[in-house]
């Protein structure tokens, strides 16, 4: 039986032109893979790790050869990755590049025992660049250890998330972490402007309306105004990617297109990023905690609307101030906690919109509510006298008797019952060795508080008018 070629006539399975293939892959690629830094001169907004004398980091030919298992953090698009190549093109080592979302923990470990014995036989190290190295489980990150502990692999390691928090303390120990920062405005407007710099617009096909109008003097790009610009830089909110995307539509726009139409266009395309899970979530729910501890309910309300329009579980919200509510307000205002619970039933049983205006007027209570944290506190010294000495006897008098027999012996035979007294008794409540501990101060206490006269006097200046604050005496 013969088989037919699959192959078009006259082009076999080796005739394929690998270098026009290649071409095409990097025309299909997006802007900001075409225009991500091959060299640290290229990289934008992390200073304090690339440039000067005092950098962290040492980059190029001349640098001495680091063998230092690194982690980078930093928010999305400021350049993780791009510091991680830089860095190890400039490096003599064999390099891999995987991503936990799209590697398993076996084939991760395949790299590493290949570097292993690469290293066993020619002496060469391998660099292994980990993306999002997050997302690999604390289970699967154990299988690292080894070989990253013996020196058989290097890792570079990139994530958006607190390594403190998502990353196995013994491969943390193992590592350091740089932190990168997130681009200004002007860090992502320098890039949008190299950017428009290396892709000169396309060559107007005959009979082009929209180009007719462009004499040769004009800009490249006329649609593309500075207010353009800098609106991309604000809405990337310090992403280089999510900006070259933006710039990106902007260019593939007729340039007749009016900068109204341009400007409503890139606002659509955005929409609010949200990551339940990861750092901006506990950024902006401490936010509101923080607001309304600090009694500042413009603020409060501020962080609540971001929560809200951003996707945030309104009973997630509703949850954290009714802890508030026990902790930060107390019993100065003893309205405050049922008011919380009511709330977070009210955002159970009605959801997004209607419990907006509920979780409004919590928050606006909970902020302009008096302050008391002295249960809270009083509680966290009684536990931390429990963790001293968990065995502690209940003092004989206190004992329970559930039966007469153990009357007999002298079970609560020293108990007075209140209820039987014209007058105040007393008994022994605590076990011995923890009496006379302050657990529960008096009321008006103030002998374990602050006194800061700088921040009294910003408060005074900023949040008083001016006057002096009344409790001074």
């Amino acid at each position: 039986m013969i088989k037919r070629s699959r192959h078009p006539r006259g082009q076999g399975p080796h005739d394929y032109d690998h270098h026009d293939y290649d071409i095409q892959l990097q025309e299909a690629a997006p802007l900001a893979d075409k225009l991500r830094p091959k060299t640290v001169e290229e990289v934008v907004g992390q200073d304090h790790l690339t440039t000067g004398p005092d950098a962290l980091l040492r980059f190029g030919s001349d640098a001495p050869a680091t063998t230092e298992n690194i982690i980078f953090w930093g928010p999305p698009g400021c350049g993780k990755t791009t510091m991680a190549r830089v860095l190890i093109s400039s490096a003599n080592a064999i390099s891999k590049e995987v991503s936990a979302t799209i590697t398993t923990v076996n084939e991760v470990r395949s790299i590493f025992e290949e570097a292993r014995d690469e290293l066993r036989l020619t002496g060469r190290r391998t660099i292994v660049f980990l993306d999002e190295i997050h997302r690999f489980t604390r289970s699967q990150q154990d299988v690292f250890v080894p070989f990253i502990e013996q020196g058989f692999v290097q890792i570079i390691g990139a994530t958006t998330e607190n390594p403190s928090f998502e990353l196995n303390r013994t491969l943390l120990n193992l590592c350091r972490v740089y932190v990168l920062n997130r681009l200004s405005d002007e860090d992502v407007i320098k890039i949008i402007d190299r950017a428009v710099e290396r892709s000169p617009p396309p060559a107007p096909e005959d009979g082009d309306a929209s180009s007719l109008h462009l004499s040769s003097s004009s800009p490249p790009y006329p649609h593309l105004t500075r207010r353009v610009t800098s609106e991309i830089a604000s809405l990337s909110s310090g992403d280089a990617r999510t900006a070259l995307s933006l710039l990106e539509l902007v260019l593939h726009s007729a340039p007749t297109t009016s900068e109204s139409v341009l400007l409503e266009s890139l606002r659509r395309s955005v929409s609010t990023s949200y990551d339940r899970t990861g750092d901006p979530h506990y950024d902006l729910i401490s936010g509101l905690h923080k607001s309304v501890r600090g009694s500042q309910p413009d603020a409060a309300l501020y962080w609540l609307a971001r929560m809200l329009e951003a996707g945030e579980d309104p009973v997630y919200i509703a949850r954290r101030m009714t802890v508030c509510a026990s902790e930060d307000i107390g019993m100065a205002d003893r309205a405050a906690l049922p008011m919380a619970v009511a709330t977070l039933q009210t955002c159970q049983t009605v959801g997004m919109p209607g419990c907006r205006a509920p979780l409004a007027e919590l928050v606006m209570y909970l902020a302009e509510a008096l302050k008391s944290t002295r249960a809270y506190e009083g509680y966290n010294r009684a536990e931390r006298l429990v963790k001293r000495d968990p065995t502690l006897l209940v003092p004989i008098a206190m004992r329970d008797i559930p039966v007469e027999s153990m009357e007999a012996i002298g079970y609560g035979e020293a108990y007075k019952y209140h209820p039987e007294y014209m007058h105040p008794v007393t008994n022994e409540y605590l076990p011995s060795r923890v009496q006379g501990e302050v657990i529960l101060r008096k009321e008006g206490d103030l002998s374990d508080k602050l006194w800061d006269e700088e921040a009294l006097r910003r408060w005074e200046e900023e949040e008083n008018g001016g006057q002096n604050w009344t409790g001074r005496g």
